[in-house]
């Protein structure tokens, strides 16, 4: 299986940036793409944005695309997730997952999952 540890979560303040990390390790040859995802309280887990593992290709939910990143480094098999632009709107738990297909923008198309991080902006 594929495990996925997250880092750097945390509390900002409304305009600030936060960038999330995500190592792979385990059958990493089994995860061909890469996603974020978020929760908050009493909503359902949405899209944040995707990236194909091998061809670096890269897709975000509409309303993030401008203030969110989603990159790779394949040395060290991590992705990563930049937050620029920061809104109390963006406050949720974010999760990491893997699938072994590609690009993907719905939770039940992934199989692995990070544990969650919190991300709390103030404003």
């Amino acid at each position: 299986q594929v495990h996925l540890v997250q880092s750097g979560g945390g509390l900002v303040q409304a305009g600030g940036s936060l960038r999330l990390s995500c190592v792979a390790s385990g059958r990493t040859f089994s995860s061909h793409g890469m996603g974020w995802f978020r929760q908050a309280p009493g909503k359902e887990r949405e899209f944040v944005a995707a990236i194909s593992w091998s061809t670096d290709d890269t897709d975000y939910a509409d309303s993030l695309k401008g203030r969110f990143t989603i990159s790779r480094d394949n040395a060290k098999k991590t992705a990563y997730l930049q937050m620029n632009s920061l809104k109390p709107e963006d406050t949720a738990v974010y999760y990491c997952a893997a699938n072994p297909y590609g690009l993907r923008y719905r939770p039940s198309q992934y199989l692995y999952w990070g544990q969650g991080t919190q991300v709390t902006v103030s404003s």
